[in-house]
C-alpha cells in the first residue's frame, strides 16, 4: 500500500510541476498576500486540483470529450474567464504592494478563481482521464484508492512548497521583479483563454 501511494505521488509530482494556469496563480498569490492569506487560498486551489484529479482518474474526462456541445461550452466559457483573469493580472500589474491590504481577494471570489485556473482547461481533463485512466487499468483493485491519495498528497506539498518558499523570497526581492511577474503571468493567461476561444470557434465553424 505504501509503495502505491508513493507511485501515486511520483505521479503526482509530475502531472503538477508543469508551469500552467495553477502554478501562475499560486506564484502571485504567494508574492502579494500575507503569509497566512496566502495559504488560505492555496489551499482552495488544492481543493480544487484534488476534485479535478479525481473527476481525470474516473473518467469524466471521457464524457466531457464524447459530447461535443459539452466540451465546446465549457472551452468558450473556460476561455473567456481565463482571459478576464488574465486582463485583471496585467491591469494591475503595476499598482500591486508586497502585503497590502487592497491585493486581499473576497474568499468567495479566491474559491471562484481557485476553480477557474484548475477547472478552465477541458483538454487537461482529457489529457488527465487518458493519463490517470491508463495509470488505473494497471492497478489492482485494493491499489486504486491509495494510488490517487498518493496524487493528492504530492499536490498539496507542491502547492505549499511553492506557498512557503515565494512567501520566504519575496521581501527580497525588488518590486520591479513583482511586476514583471504579474506582466508576464497576465500574458501567459491571456494567450491561453484566447486559445481555448479559438480551439472552440474552429470546432463551431
Amino acid at each position: 500500500m505504501l509503495m502505491t501511494i508513493i507511485k501515486g505521488m511520483m505521479i503526482g509530482f509530475a502531472f503538477v510541476a508543469p508551469i500552467g494556469m495553477q502554478n501562475l496563480y499560486v506564484f502571485n498569490n504567494a508574492l502579494t498576500n500575507s503569509f497566512r492569506r496566502s495559504l488560505v487560498y492555496v489551499l482552495f486551489v488544492w481543493i480544487a486540483d484534488s476534485l479535478f484529479s479525481l473527476a481525470a482518474f474516473f473518467g469524466m474526462g471521457a464524457i466531457i470529450s464524447s459530447v461535443t456541445w459539452l466540451r465546446l461550452l465549457v472551452m468558450l466559457v473556460g476561455g473567456l474567464l481565463v482571459i478576464w483573469i488574465g486582463w485583471g493580472i496585467l491591469r494591475s500589474a503595476d499598482g500591486v504592494q508586497l502585503n497590502a491590504h487592497q491585493n486581499k481577494l473576497p474568499v468567495k471570489q479566491a474559491f471562484v478563481t481557485a476553480f477557474i485556473v484548475s477547472w478552465a482547461n477541458p483538454q487537461a481533463l482529457i489529457d488527465g482521464s487518458l493519463l490517470l485512466g491508463a495509470l488505473r487499468g494497471t492497478l489492482a483493485k485494493d491499489a486504486v484508492w491509495p494510488f490517487i491519495i498518493g496524487v493528492i498528497i504530492a499536490t498539496f506539498i507542491w502547492f505549499n512548497t511553492i506557498t512557503i518558499l515565494m512567501n520566504l523570497l519575496k521581501e527580497r526581492l525588488p518590486k520591479k521583479v513583482l511586476v514583471w511577474v504579474n506582466i508576464v503571468s497576465g500574458l501567459i493567461v491571456l494567450i491561453y483563454g484566447a486559445y481555448l476561444l479559438v480551439e472552440a470557434l474552429l470546432d463551431i465553424f
